[in-house]
């Protein structure tokens, strides 16, 4: 499995994060329409931590298999936390004037999204596959 780390820390770790998941998708197949989906998804949740935690790590992995590529995202940080996470996930609801649909957005874009969070940490996981052509 290859993997990829990249600390987040400012927009130049959100930068790097989101070039590193639209370059993975790409090696491996994945239509332009998924590699926007993916960087999307990925400066979404890095943004994520510089604006509430300061700092945390997106972690990209090749999970692909011979029928499935797969590419596994998780990013993580050890900041205040989400306090409702059901009502984070909710479209419109922003803590921070934005328009409320980073969460909801991101999860639609993904095959698979999760989202564990409490004061101290917050982890997100998310994948996005398609089956081989």
């Amino acid at each position: 499995m290859d993997e990829l780390r990249v600390e987040i820390r400012d927009e130049s770790g959100v930068v790097t994060a989101r070039q590193a998941g639209r370059e993975m998708a790409y090696e491996l197949g994945f239509g332009l329409a998924d590699q926007t989906r993916l960087a999307t998804a990925i400066s979404e949740l890095a943004r994520n931590v510089v604006q509430y935690a300061k700092e945390g790590v997106c972690i990209i992995a090749d999970c692909s298999d011979e029928g499935m590529m797969r590419i596994s995202v998780t990013v993580e940080d050890h900041g205040p936390g989400i306090v409702d996470v059901e009502k984070a996930m909710q479209n419109g609801f922003s803590t921070s004037r934005g328009l409320g649909d980073g969460l909801p957005g991101t999860k639609r874009l993904v095959q698979d999204f999760d989202i564990e969070s409490r004061p101290g940490r917050t982890k997100v996981s998310i994948v996005i596959a398609r089956q081989r052509g």
